[in-house]
């Protein structure tokens, strides 16, 4: 490992590098395409700045590197992480395109400096090569960043077009939380030989409850000013499923005198940057937030998540209790539900969450019955014979008379799974009989 590599990683706090990291230095040093499957949280970001670090040239004047995310946001939290290389080598020229931002003041400084890293989103990528900006001859490494969500999102077909624009074939890093299908497709067409890396991580497996609060005939908004004096949060982030939802949550926080931070898609571009700044900068204890933050967005010390509802999407739930619990941290995610969300809560429990549930009650947390409890079919007749055990009176209390009843219920209930036993075995015996029967006919 380089000296300014490993200079790096002390900037950036690093004692050791997580499995993801590890495995695609492995790989990258050898200049081989991969795709690398790792859970969020895993540390995937600098499981390519590390190999960037490893090959970047300052005192070429090309552009090396591109790295594609799909949203603004995602691109300038990997834009500040990024920025750190700078302080490790002089002159280098790292470049932000992203949508909404200055397109003009953003060409005028790539036809003075070319950048020797671009990142960006797949459309405004797509836009500096088809105007010719920069040469894409000499870029050595291309990382296709949330590949997974670019697919969600639509925009395999600007990456394609990057592809097409490309002299030679770089180093193609792929970064991904899932494979789907599709994306298999797509990294067949371009990846030469990728190696496969799936990393499960069970170390920094994140500890996360997920907590289950009625609103009953409240306002979601109501319920969350019942539930936030009862919880101390380092960062708490709360998710709306619409704008209009997260602006007015916002706004009656800011009522009430929390400080509170307003992050979602209908901010201008600059506003949006500046929330994930501050968020960087722990300016903030509550943000308010709508799913364009649920994927990638990576902000230390998120120990709570609020949900108002549950998403049309339901992968988006899973998106937005990930973003607490990350590098080994536990997390608490308390969605706030209704009748209308049982079918919701139904099915992430089909996916392997498991809720508990808690109400509010004189200002404190109480344990309530999930909505989706079911009380366990008993077998009367079973349980009839195990009362008149129970209510036998005894005229003369006899020594023992405890162990004895309990001798006899277990008596009852051996029988019970004895008569259950023979009416399977007769069962199995008769469906034996008419498959025979049927084979024989059809001889």
């Amino acid at each position: 490992m380089k000296k300014t590599t490993e200079k790096f990683l002390e900037l950036n706090g690093f004692k050791e590098l997580s499995k993801v990291q590890k495995s695609v230095k492995e790989y990258t040093d050898n200049k081989k395409d991969l795709i690398a499957i790792s859970k969020t949280g895993t540390g995937k970001t600098h499981a390519y700045l590390i190999p960037i670090a490893e090959m970047i040239n300052p005192k070429s004047n090309k552009t090396q590197v591109l790295i594609s995310l799909p949203t603004r946001e995602l691109a300038y939290q990997v834009y500040l992480n990024a920025k750190v290389l700078c302080d490790v080598f002089e002159d280098l020229r790292i470049s932000l395109l992203a949508g909404g931002s200055d397109r003009k003041r953003s060409k005028d400084k790539l036809e003075n400096n070319t950048p020797h890293i671009i990142i960006g989103t797949p459309g405004r990528i797509k836009d500096i090569f088809e105007s010719n900006l920069i040469r894409v001859d000499f870029v050595q490494m291309f990382v296709i960043d949330e590949a997974d969500m670019t697919l969600e999102y639509g925009f395999l077909e600007d990456i394609d077009s990057v592809f097409s624009h490309m002299v030679k074939n770089p180093e193609v890093l792929c970064f991904s939380a899932t494979f789907p299908k599709e994306l298999q497709i797509f990294t067949k067409k371009y990846l030469n030989n990728p190696k496969l890396i799936q990393v499960e991580d069970k170390k920094r497996d994140p500890k996360i409850d997920h907590i289950l609060v009625p609103c009953k005939h409240k306002d979601y908004k109501d319920k969350l000013l019942d539930l936030l004096p009862l919880i101390n949060p380092y960062i708490c982030l709360i998710f709306a499923n619409s704008k209009d939802e997260a602006d007015k949550t916002y706004e009656l926080l800011r009522e009430k005198n929390y400080r509170v931070l307003l992050l979602h898609g209908g901010l201008e571009s600059r506003d949006r940057q500046k929330a994930i700044k501050a968020l960087n900068n722990k300016e903030y204890t509550y943000v308010v937030a709508s799913d364009v933050a649920s994927r990638g967005i990576d902000i230390d010390g998120i120990s709570h998540v609020i949900s108002l509802g549950f998403p049309r999407k339901l992968e988006f739930y899973i998106h937005r209790a990930g973003r607490t619990g990350r590098n080994t941290k536990d997390g608490t995610v308390y969605a706030l539900y209704k009748d209308e969300d049982i079918n919701a809560i139904k099915s992430l429990e089909s996916k392997g969450i498991k809720f508990n549930a808690q109400d509010i009650k004189n200002d404190e947390f109480k344990n309530v019955k999930s909505p989706t409890y079911k009380r366990p079919r008993k077998n009367d007749e079973v349980e009839k014979e195990i009362a008149k055990t129970l209510r036998r009176k005894n005229e003369k209390v006899k020594p023992n008379y405890k162990k004895k009843k309990k001798e006899a219920i277990e008596k009852i209930k051996r029988k019970q799974r004895r008569e259950y036993i023979r009416n399977k075995i007769k069962e199995e015996r008769k469906e034996r009989y008419r498959l025979q029967a049927r084979k024989n006919n059809e001889e």
